[in-house]
């Protein structure tokens, strides 16, 4: 395991090209990305369909992260929210494969919109609760946490500011992928041998 670590964060990795995105499928993707980012925005902070399969993994990180605790509990909704897309970016990453990486990095920062929403609802708490236990006993996850934390009265103030970043890690990742370097389409026998060598590792 240590050595596959070091394999994907070994200086020869940071240093490899990025895999070619044919202009067709360029121009594909930028047109999925700017249609997203426009329904995004019309939805006004509501809930976007993306976000149903985005509830799963909350939910899901209760219950995973409920094993360490009644805090690790707590926060465990968002963590696995925001860690699943996140991982599989850093996957992509290593294996310098662009689409996958955009695509994961995009809807990581998706997340912060959905997140962002609840946060702002701590005092409210307008927004309808799912849980996987007994309905009655639902809580409003950012009510306790901002309480926890002494900021409940600022929950509106940072709920806007995460979904300003959220805005800007979209944005930013699409910019990156319409105008990064183009590299060449074949690899070098060095980078093929390195793909072939994480690959290994990875299946073990």
């Amino acid at each position: 395991m240590i050595k596959s670590l070091q394999l994907i964060f070994d200086k020869p990795i940071f240093d490899r090209r990025w895999q070619p995105v044919s202009r067709p499928a360029l121009m594909a993707w930028l047109v999925f990305y700017v249609g997203f980012l426009a329904y995004a925005f019309s939805a006004h902070g509501g809930f976007l369909f993306i976000d149903s399969a985005n509830l799963v993994v909350h939910e899901g990180g209760h219950s995973l992260f409920g094993w360490f605790g009644p805090t690790p509990c707590l926060w465990g909704g968002t963590l696995l929210q925001w860690l699943v897309p996140f991982l599989l970016a850093a996957y992509f990453f290593s294996r310098r494969e662009t689409a996958g990486f955009v695509f994961c990095l995009f809807f990581f920062f998706e997340n912060w919109l959905y997140t962002a929403t609840y946060m702002a609802d701590a005092r409210a708490q307008v927004l309808p609760l799912v849980t996987t236990g007994d309905p009655e006993f639902a809580e409003h996850d950012f009510y306790r946490i901002f309480t926890n934390l002494g900021v409940l009265d600022y929950d509106t103030r940072i709920g806007a500011v995460v979904r300003l970043l959220g805005w800007c890690g979209m944005i930013g990742i699409v910019v990156w992928f319409a105008v990064r370097p183009k590299g060449k389409i074949n690899q070098s026998e060095e980078e093929a041998a390195l793909d072939a060598k994480l690959a290994d590792y990875l299946r073990k």
